[in-house]
């Protein structure tokens, strides 16, 4: 599906904003087609409509296709169904580019066949996208007329080249299989799919893959972390992120899916609550139903890296090999041993070690495993598990933070 940025800043049902009647035949819809002095007199009002006006505009194009449709009248009808079927088309997309003309003054606003969306600011720029956050309700133009009107929040997602489109595709058939294939109780540990459509641009005319995705309030980047404790964190603070990440990767390879960027810009904590996110799946891998590092293989290879960690990656991500469980592994680990204070006990360094070997067949390949040597470790040294609050220093607001 396309959808398009649109201007909102009109009452829904003021004068002339709202399409005219939709005619009842063939010939009646061919006249008013042919007819018609512009877009709005057949869709209304478009630079400044409101979302509901919308709505109307975009039932009003589909009904009137429908009808027009040269395969949908008889052959003694088709050549005017064909000529208003054209002219159709040409004063929607006039329509649209009012409509994109007309977000610059007012909050803009993305229809699709689902919700409603309203953008509002920019919340952060990753590595090839930027999000905005939004609001979004039931009842788009696919669906029965807005739900029970409830607002929900979230983050829309867009490339800024549509030559990461595939990234994005990525994205979104992983989150896919991961709601689909992965463990309920640990659903929480990745971002939820609220959609994906195509949008686009008013501008240039190219057609981008946005997602939309759930947003976790709260939460800071691994990254963001350690600019704030440029000292690192003691390993008592490391172990319960370190101990949800490989449950995140567990989650996520049990559903047949290597993340493949697992950096500090893209691992979400909640120093209150003590709970994370593992977000942007752009980069990810959907392995064979067995797993990751299972008989059937990986498919595919990381297509890319992000730049600013490349330090941090395996050898297999360089040499476009196909990723396993492993390369998830090993990146966990460096994010750990990045926030790691210089007096770190030497036991957790030859574990930190043992997963980050050069040769990806050396190294542990199941994450639950792993967890279970790491708790032994961690009483080894530590004791029974108990709450540690974690106090970060404030931050200011970064707009170039995680994605």
């Amino acid at each position: 599906m396309t959808a398009d940025f649109t201007g909102s800043s009109r009452p829904s049902g003021a004068p002339d904003s709202l399409p005219p009647p939709i005619p009842t035949t063939i010939d009646e819809a061919v006249r008013l087609i042919l007819r018609a002095s512009g877009p709005s007199a057949l869709f209304g009002r478009g630079g400044d409509a409101s979302g509901a006006d919308l709505r109307a505009a975009r039932r009003a194009y589909r009904r009137l296709a429908r009808m027009v449709h040269p395969d949908a009248v008889p052959a003694d009808r088709r050549l005017d169904a064909q000529a208003a079927f054209t002219r159709l088309g040409r004063l929607w997309e006039r329509y649209q580019r009012e409509i994109a003309g007309g977000a610059a003054s007012g909050q803009a606003v993305v229809i699709t066949s689902k919700y409603v969306y309203t953008v509002g600011g920019v919340y952060t720029r990753g590595d090839i996208a930027t999000l905005s956050e939004v609001t979004y309700t039931a009842g788009g133009v696919g669906g029965t007329g807005g739900g029970d009107g409830a607002v929900a929040g979230a983050l829309l997602k867009i490339p800024r080249s549509a030559t990461d489109n595939d990234l994005m595709e990525r994205e979104a058939a992983a989150l896919r299989q991961l709601a689909g294939r992965g463990e309920k109780r640990f659903a929480a540990y990745v971002p939820r799919l609220v959609e994906t459509f195509r949008h686009r641009d008013s501008v240039g005319g190219e057609l981008r893959r946005v997602n939309v995705i759930e947003r976790a309030h709260g939460f800071r980047s691994l990254a963001e972390l350690r600019a704030v404790c440029p000292d690192g964190l003691d390993a008592c603070d490391v172990a319960w992120m370190w101990r949800r990440l490989l449950v995140a990767l567990g989650y996520a390879h049990q559903a047949g899916v290597v993340h493949g960027a697992v950096v500090p810009d893209h691992v979400l904590i909640h120093p209150d609550d003590h709970g994370l996110v593992l977000v942007d799946w752009c980069y990810s891998v959907i392995t064979a139903p067995d797993g990751p590092g299972g008989a059937g293989g990986a498919g595919g290879h990381v297509p890319a890296m992000v730049d600013r960690f490349a330090d941090m990656y395996p050898p297999e991500v360089a040499a476009r090999q196909p990723p396993s469980a492993a390369t998830d592994i090993h990146l966990a680990t460096k994010c750990m041993t990045y926030l790691l204070r210089d007096d770190v006990p030497r036991p957790i360094l030859r574990f930190a070690r043992g997963c980050t070997l050069p040769a990806m067949s050396r190294r542990p390949r199941d994450a639950w495993r792993l967890l279970g040597e790491f708790d032994e470790l961690l009483e080894r040294l530590y004791g029974p598990r108990r709450f540690r609050p974690l106090h970060v220093p404030a931050a200011p607001h970064d707009t170039d933070g995680p994605p």
